[in-house]
């Protein structure tokens, strides 16, 4: 289409001022927390070198030799869909015990604080249930109740959010009431932090007792469209829950924008559970960071090799664009997929956590 050669056209002539990062020098962790995005020093150097090497290493490799995936077709146009598959165990989760212990808290109920749930504990009203005999508190707690009872998962996430914190451990317990089946795990790689073309999707669901990665890869700019309708299509479908790693301040307003740019509507609104908010709950203060990256290395185990820091991924597809030398793609397909993973893994470590068998 016309447009949308324009648009990578357009694309193609703004590359050289797409940096959006700052360079600080290693071990300065002050500095890096006061820079809106960074890359440390060493992390710039290893990648800069790992582009040369990409671009001696696949010169003259064919982009369907490099990625044999599957050509898909939509509204939006047509783009290439990668697929792998990953072992993984989901949390095994103990409904009774998150229950009991959501029952359990009176500061649930409005106009219960601390200090008086110490206080109506010592007169015998141990439960939320208990307080439906007491004259001050039983609507409050007959609410509570109907809206616990009815298991709504975003109800009961605005019940928490609202009497403690959208990272409190009751709100990640509500995703123990769906199915493994039912997460999307939605990782993307762009060309910029704000209105600028998105140009990976990676999208995992658990089918049949493996996670399976599904990545939209764009060969040209003009290939977005096709590539978020694809996108929108695997979170609007059956499964109803979202999980992303910052996503509910990048990642989903990101893609919804890009939506709306297009024309092509909006994914709908369902519970999203944003793994970076209880992460940092969990972990704060025991690491350096609660990067992804960190946490998939402390936490999980996880080393990566011959990784690009997502902040100089325009500059990989921007060197591809211009030399038509597929290297660079491999870095950036291999870190959005080992993103996904580690977010799935990291999922279900902190949900077996909060509200697994023990």
């Amino acid at each position: 289409m016309q447009a949308e050669s324009r648009i990578g056209a357009l694309w193609q002539q703004r590359m050289d001022a797409l940096k959006e990062y700052d360079i600080v020098r290693d071990g300065n962790v002050f500095r890096a927390g006061l820079v809106g995005s960074c890359v440390f020093s060493s992390e710039y150097d290893r990648a800069r070198t790992l582009l040369s090497e990409l671009i001696d290493r696949y010169d003259g490799v064919e982009f369907d030799t490099l990625f044999p995936g599957r050509e898909i077709e939509n509204d939006g146009g047509s783009c290439i869909a990668l697929e792998s598959r990953h072992s993984l165990t989901p949390a095994t989760i103990d409904y009774g015990r998150l229950a009991q212990e959501m029952l359990s808290d009176l500061t649930l109920v409005h106009g219960v604080g601390e200090v008086s749930e110490r206080q109506l504990k010592t007169r015998g009203y141990h439960t939320i249930a208990d307080l439906l005999g007491h004259p001050k508190f039983r609507y409050a707690a007959r609410q509570v109740l109907e809206r616990l009872t009815r298991a709504d998962p975003a109800d009961v996430i605005d019940l928490v959010g609202n009497r403690h914190t959208k990272s409190h451990p009751f709100a990640l317990g509500t995703a123990g009431s769906f199915e493994p089946g039912d997460y999307v795990f939605l990782d993307i790689e762009t060309l910029g932090l704000f209105s600028r073309p998105i140009i990976l999707f990676g999208v995992g669901t658990i089918e049949q007792s493996c996670l399976v990665v599904r990545q939209y890869l764009l060969r040209d700019i003009s290939e977005e469209a096709a590539a978020l309708f694809a996108t929108a299509e695997q979170c609007s479908g059956q499964r109803p829950a979202l999980v992303t790693f910052n996503g509910k301040a990048f990642d989903l307003p990101y893609v919804q924008d890009r939506l709306a740019y297009y024309g092509l509507g909006a994914i709908p609104r369902i519970p999203h559970f944003d793994i970076l908010h209880f992460s940092r709950r969990r972990w704060k203060g025991q690491f350096p960071s609660c990067r992804l990256s960190t946490l998939e290395s402390a936490v999980l185990g996880v080393a990566r090799a011959d990784d690009v820091p997502g902040q100089m991924v325009p500059e990989f597809y921007e060197t591809y664009q211009r030399t038509q030398n597929c290297g660079p793609l491999v870095p950036i397909v291999g870190h959005n997929r080992q993103d996904v993973v580690s977010l799935a893994r990291l999922f279900f470590y902190l949900l077996g956590e909060t509200c697994g068998c023990r």
